[in-house]
């Protein structure tokens, strides 16, 4: 059987935290960014965790990621 690939775009936006779970950068933080209030700006910057509905789909697309 071939192995399964690591989606390379994918792989440069999630890491894996200790626990396992997968950490991303907030989405609508860049484009457009004079249009948006400091508040609003400042609320995404960082990160946070994939949502639940989403992971069995992201890990099967990084499967090898650390």
């Amino acid at each position: 059987m071939p192995k399964m690939k690591t989606h390379s775009g994918l792989s440069k936006r999630v890491k894996r935290t200790a626990s396992g779970k997968l950490k991303r950068p907030h989405a609508f933080a860049y484009h457009k960014a004079a249009a948006k209030t400091s508040k609003r700006k400042r609320h995404l910057r960082g990160t946070t965790l994939v949502s639940r509905g989403d992971m069995r789909r992201i890990k099967s697309m990084i499967a090898y990621i650390k």
